[in-house]
């Protein structure tokens, strides 16, 4: 999704360039964002290093050829990146502490770890900002939860949101909320995914061939999306307008509404939730 405002944001550190990282990555390497200072990555192998050395304005560089590689590449920064693994966050904090500047910008997209966790092992003149965007952050359409901590101020937590706002939408809510945000945008993706895969398999089972069930279900489902989009119309009224009285898609919305989807849901995402405040305990 491209910037529709010039974007300025000072030099940025990724400590960990996997798959999300490299999403917000490309978001702010769009024409209209200006990073003053660059941007440097960092990852444990040389050869996952290499893949970003090519981007113009970014410095990549492997802990495994560079031991300081992470020290080096906070030093200077005004937002840090926390992108590694939730196991790996705590010795990772304990490693580049005191190589972090005064204003120092850190935005965590570890999920489960806490804003406690690292104002605990961080100095107290650096900011923490806590956050959970999701995988459509790939192709701009992201929507990413926001969390400040408690000693980030407004400003700290407007270059956050400015940074993810390169990669799609942003929602700032207390941290309390964010394993529950996690549990719909964060996971919502492979719910929608699961939904595609079972009806596109009803819709073989009634003697498609898979190219044209795959053609059918995913056609409808970005349809459907880009008609929300464009409506100013509830999803409740779009629904309505498809199901005409005494129909063929009312009599399949009443079976639709006998299996309790919204109770279905409210389980799912309390299964997630549970499991991410499991996480947090480092169970």
């Amino acid at each position: 999704m491209p910037v529709e405002t010039p974007v300025k944001l000072p030099a940025i550190a990724f400590l960990g360039a996997g798959s999300m990282a490299r999403a917000i990555l490309s978001g702010l390497l769009q024409p209209g964002v200006e990073i003053e200072g660059g941007i440097r990555t960092t990852n444990r192998s040389s050869a996952r290093a290499a893949e970003l050395t090519d981007l113009p304005g970014v410095t990549s560089v492997a802990t495994e050829t560079d031991a300081a590689a992470n020290r080096r590449a906070v030093a200077g920064a005004g937002i840090v990146v926390v992108a590694v693994k939730p196991a790996m966050v705590p010795d990772l904090l304990r490693e580049i502490a005191d190589a972090l500047e005064p204003g120092t910008v850190v935005v965590s997209v570890a999920a489960g770890v806490t804003v406690d966790t690292f104002e605990s092992l961080l100095p107290e003149h650096v900011a923490v900002i806590r956050s959970m965007p999701n995988t459509p952050a790939v192709v701009g359409r992201a929507v990413t939860g926001v969390s400040a901590g408690t000693r980030s101020g407004d400003d700290d937590l407007a270059l956050a949101v400015a940074m993810f706002e390169t990669v799609g939408e942003v929602i700032v809510v207390p941290e309390e909320q964010i394993d529950a945000l996690s549990t719909i945008s964060g996971s919502g993706p492979a719910y929608v995914f699961f939904l595609i895969e079972q009806l596109t398999a009803t819709a073989i089972d009634k003697g498609f061939t898979p190219e044209q069930a795959a053609l059918m279900v995913q056609g409808t489902f970005r349809g459907a999306s880009e008609l929300l989009a464009a409506s100013e119309d509830e999803p409740a009224e779009l629904r309505r307008r498809v199901t005409s009285p005494k129909g063929t898609t009312e009599r399949a919305i009443a079976v639709l509404e006998e299996a309790n989807l919204k109770q279905t849901f409210d389980r799912a995402t309390d299964a997630a939730l549970a499991r991410a405040r499991e996480l947090a305990a480092g169970a």
